[in-house]
């Protein structure tokens, strides 16, 4: 099936690909289908697109990448909620903020995209006991660790 994107014109995606999440994203609370899309097979970006809206579209940071020492506890509603079994199911995701150079970019690991790729469900959340990770982790800081 065809779908109209923000970032990239009209891309050709398979259903199974689709992602749903229950209730929709922090803002966007009726915008439940979307769809992983690589962004450069250089970086470890991807575009979180809706299926449902072309204007509704995030750039996606994986983001060990850039901070190799971040982590977080999912908590059990959680892990309820996207039917997650085990830790190698899931994949989290940072949403980032683009700015005129990617240095200047920056990243938002307070509340990261966790993707359970079996079970094609993703959720944002918002971290509580993280309160040492910013909304907006400079990019840029993390420059001799991106790949």
């Amino acid at each position: 099936m065809d779908i109209e994107t923000k970032f990239l014109g009209t891309v050709e995606i398979n259903e199974q690909d689709i992602l749903t999440f229950e209730t929709g994203l922090p803002g966007f609370p009726n915008a439940r289908k979307f769809v992983l899309l690589p962004l450069d097979a250089d970086l470890p970006l991807v575009v979180l697109q809706s299926v449902e809206q072309q204007e509704l579209g995030f750039v996606l940071a994986y983001p060990f990448a850039f901070k190799k020492d971040y982590e977080f506890e999912i908590d059990e509603e959680v892990k309820e909620d996207l039917q997650i079994e085990k830790e190698d199911d899931i994949v989290p995701y940072a949403i980032l903020t683009l700015k005129e150079t990617f240095q200047e970019s920056t990243m938002n690991l307070l509340a990261p995209v966790v993707i359970n790729t079996v079970k094609k469900l993703g959720k944002q959340i918002v971290l509580q006991d993280s309160a040492s990770y910013p909304l907006r982790y400079p990019i840029g800081a993390a420059e001799g660790s991106a790949k």
